[in-house]
C-alpha cells in the first residue's frame, strides 16, 4: 500500500499543473461546520485540511502553550486507540497525517486514497482524534518535557529567539505576543483537565473549517465532511481577538549571544486577511523585499555592499493584523550600517513607490508563479482552508490574477504611504558585540 501511495504521490506532480483555477463548493454540515469542496479526479486521492479557531492566540495567561500541547496531545490516544494505534492505523492504510499550531489556527491534515475500506478508516480515526481524545495522563508527562527540552534548544538558536522577541514586543499585550509553543512556566502548569477544557470549547462545529480536495462527488464530499464533524458538538465560534495596537513610536530591543553574527527583524503590525490594500502591498513587497536577490533589499545590502547574505522582507496577514516585518543576519561589526541601509531603503520606497519596470516585473513574476499554488491537491486544500477560514471570497482564487493586473504604481505608493510608518519600527538584534 505504501508504494503504490508513493507512485500516486509522485504522478500527481505532474497530473495537476495544468488545471484551471478550481470551482469551489462550499456548504454547511447539520453541526455548523464550514465546508469548502474541489473536486479533482485525475488521481483516486483526497486531501482534507479541518482548521479550529484554536491557535495560541487562545492561550490563557499564566498558561501559555495550552492550544499547542492540545493539538499535539490530540493524536496520542482518541476513542478506543491508544496514540500507538492512531499512528499505525494510519501507516498501515497508507495515509499521511499531521497536525500543527499557529497563532490563528489549529489544523489537522489527512491525505489518503479514496478506495472504500481506506478512505473509511483513515476519516473514522480522525473523526475520533477530533471528537473523543483521551489526554492521557502519560503521554501529557512526555510531551510537557519533550516541549520544555525544546524551549531550552530555542535558547541556543538566534534565529529563534529574534523571532520570540520580535512577536512579544511587536505586539506587546496583544494575544499574537504568545508564542505558539508556549512559555516555561505555562507549559508546566497546564494539566490534563486544561486540555479537556481548552477542547470542549474551541473544538466545536461552528467553530471549524472542513476543505477537501480529490477524487469525490459531491455527495461523498457532503457525506465524508458530515463523518468528520459529526461527534462534535456545535457549540459556538470562538469570539473575535481584540484588535492589534498602533505602535505610538520606534522601539528597539538588543539581545546579547554569544555569536559572530548578528541576527535582525524589523518592522511593525501589518495587515489582516481580506485587508483591501493586500494587493497594492503583496506586489510592492515583492519589489521592495519579497523577491529574492533581485529585491531592492537584497541589492542594497547584499549586492552592493556585501552586508548580508540575504535581506528580505514580508507581510504576513492574520485574523487581525499580522506583521510587517525586514530581516537579515550581518556580521556584529557590520550591523549598524545594515540597520542603517535596511531603513533608508525602505523609506525610499515609502516616499517614492516602484518604477513602472519594477511593477511590470513583478506582476508577471507573481502571475506566473501563482500556478504553483494550486499544482496538487494538498495546495489546493489549504487555499480553501484560508478561504474558509479568513472568510474570503469563494472567487478568491479565480480573481486572484486579475486583482494584480489592476494594481497601479500609485496604488502601491499610496498603501505603503498609508500602512508603513520607517519612523515607527520595533526592531529586535540578536548577536554578540558591534564593535
Amino acid at each position: 500500500m505504501l508504494s503504490r501511495l508513493s507512485l500516486l504521490l509522485f504522478g500527481l506532480c505532474f497530473s495537476t499543473g495544468s488545471l484551471a483555477v478550481p470551482e469551489i463548493q462550499h456548504w454547511l454540515t447539520k453541526n455548523g461546520a464550514r465546508v469548502y469542496f474541489v473536486g479533482t479526479h485525475e488521481l483516486p486521492m483526497v486531501s482534507i485540511s479541518l482548521s479550529f479557531d484554536a491557535g495560541s492566540a487562545r492561550d490563557p495567561d499564566g498558561k501559555l502553550g495550552l492550544a499547542h500541547l492540545t493539538n499535539i496531545m490530540m493524536e496520542e490516544g482518541a476513542g478506543e486507540r491508544s496514540g500507538e494505534q492512531v499512528s499505525e492505523g494510519m501507516e498501515s492504510i497508507g495515509a499521511q497525517f499531521q497536525s500543527r499550531n499557529g497563532r490563528d489556527m489549529s489544523v489537522f491534515e489527512l491525505r489518503t486514497l479514496t478506495e472504500p475500506n481506506v478512505l473509511a478508516t483513515a476519516v473514522g480515526i480522525l473523526a475520533d482524534v477530533l471528537a473523543r481524545p483521551q489526554f492521557p495522563s502519560a503521554a501529557l508527562d512526555r510531551e510537557r518535557e519533550r516541549l520544555l527540552v525544546d524551549l531550552e534548544r530555542e535558547k541556543q538558536s538566534p534565529r529563534a529567539l529574534v523571532k520570540r522577541a520580535f512577536y512579544k514586543n511587536l505586539f506587546a499585550g496583544h494575544p499574537y505576543s504568545k508564542p505558539p509553543i508556549g512559555e516555561e512556566d505555562g507549559i508546566r502548569a497546564i494539566g490534563r483537565q486544561d486540555l479537556i477544557d481548552f477542547h470542549q470549547e474551541y473544538f466545536v462545529g461552528t467553530n471549524s473549517v472542513v476543505a477537501m480536495v480529490g477524487d469525490l462527488s459531491r455527495q461523498q464530499a457532503e457525506h465524508i465532511s458530515q463523518q468528520l464533524v459529526d461527534l462534535l458538538p456545535r457549540g459556538r465560534a470562538a469570539l473575535r481577538i481584540s484588535s492589534v495596537p498602533e505602535l505610538t513610536d520606534a522601539r528597539e530591543m538588543v539581545i546579547d549571544f554569544p555569536s559572530q553574527q548578528s541576527h535582525l527583524l524589523m518592522g511593525q503590525p501589518g495587515i489582516s486577511q481580506g485587508d483591501s490594500d493586500y494587493f497594492p502591498l503583496y506586489i510592492g513587497n515583492h519589489i521592495l523585499g519579497g523577491s529574492g536577490l533581485i529585491s531592492r533589499l537584497a541589492v542594497e545590502i547584499r549586492e552592493k555592499r556585501g552586508l548580508a547574505y540575504s535581506a528580505y522582507s514580508y507581510f504576513l496577514p492574520m485574523r487581525d493584523r499580522g506583521p510587517f516585518a525586514i530581516g537579515l543576519q550581518t556580521r556584529n561589526d557590520q550591523r549598524q550600517i545594515a540597520v542603517k541601509i535596511a531603513k533608508e531603503t525602505l523609506t525610499r520606497f515609502v516616499e517614492q513607490g516602484p518604477t513602472e519596470e519594477e511593477l511590470e516585473a513583478a506582476k508577471r513574476n507573481i502571475t506566473g508563479g501563482f500556478p504553483l499554488r494550486l499544482d496538487s491537491n494538498k495546495k489546493i486544500a489549504n487555499n480553501l482552508m484560508q478561504i474558509g477560514f479568513y472568510n474570503l471570497p469563494l472567487n478568491y482564487l479565480q480573481e486572484y490574477a486579475a486583482k494584480i493586473q489592476a494594481v497601479h504604481s500609485d496604488d502601491v505608493a499610496n498603501a505603503f504611504r498609508r500602512r508603513v510608518d520607517p519612523a515607527r519600527l520595533v526592531r529586535v538584534i540578536v548577536g554578540g558585540k558591534s564593535g
